[in-house]
């Protein structure tokens, strides 16, 4: 199983909304593609509440079947157009993929 997680810092404006407002749209967005695409067991966003300069404001957790699958959710055309939104709204972001094993 891969493990897909993405933390984002997003702009205080950006698509003639607030950060607050963009926030809840990406949530929404992405939440949106749970149970649409072959592969993704599962995705959450969370917000952040904490007050730090090191804090991003938003992260994705997923569940991927394989590294297979973590390839075609990345390019379905699903993802790919929330992709396209989201990376307009952002200042910042960070990956980590990793694959839990057998073991």
């Amino acid at each position: 199983m891969i493990k897909h997680i993405v933390m984002w810092r997003l702009k205080d404006h950006a698509e003639g909304a607030d950060k607050a407002t963009n926030a809840a749209r990406i949530i929404a967005l992405l939440q949106s593609l749970n149970g649409r695409i072959e592969g993704l067991r599962h995705l959450e966003v969370g917000r952040n509440f904490a007050d730090s300069e090191f804090a991003a404001d938003l992260v994705l957790y997923s569940e991927l079947d394989s590294r297979e699958a973590l390839a075609h959710y990345q390019q379905h055309p699903e993802h790919q157009a929330v992709a396209k939104l989201v990376s307009a709204m952002v200042s910042d972001r960070r990956v980590v993929d990793y694959e839990l094993g057998d073991d």
